[in-house]
């Protein structure tokens, strides 16, 4: 099997509307289509960033809680690439977002910093 790229990440959230508005007013991502199932009561966003980065967004009754941060098994955190890291920084800040302290990847040489989403969901910015 030789796959091409990655298709899609998917992400559950507690508050659909407080996590729709932070990934599309403050991270920018693009509405694809959305649509609320009734059988379930959720509502599924397909959202769409520069690059063809795409996600889905689900809302669930009560989703559990992450069980640690961030050492859970299973998703550790979301890597978007930023061409300027301290543009980006200063864009969260004005959004009331205080990313951690910017770190340099040993491997790469490369700048990144975390932030969270409204569900505490680890997220880095990675300059490119």
């Amino acid at each position: 099997m030789r796959l091409a790229t990655i298709h899609h990440i998917a992400l559950i959230c507690s508050d659909y509307e407080r996590s729709k508005r932070f990934y599309t007013e403050i991270l920018g991502f693009r509405p694809i289509r959305e649509q609320y199932r009734a059988e379930r009561r959720s509502y599924k966003l397909d959202l769409e960033a520069d690059g063809g980065i795409q996600l889905e967004l689900f809302s669930f009754e009560n989703p559990p809680k992450r069980p640690s941060y961030p050492e859970a098994c299973g998703l550790r955190h979301l890597a978007l690439a930023v061409d300027n890291l301290d543009e980006a920084i200063a864009y969260l800040r004005q959004h009331g977002i205080d990313p951690e302290p910017v770190r340099v990847d040993e491997a790469t040489g490369k700048r990144f910093t975390f932030f969270q989403d409204p569900d505490e969901l680890p997220i880095e910015l990675y300059e490119n």
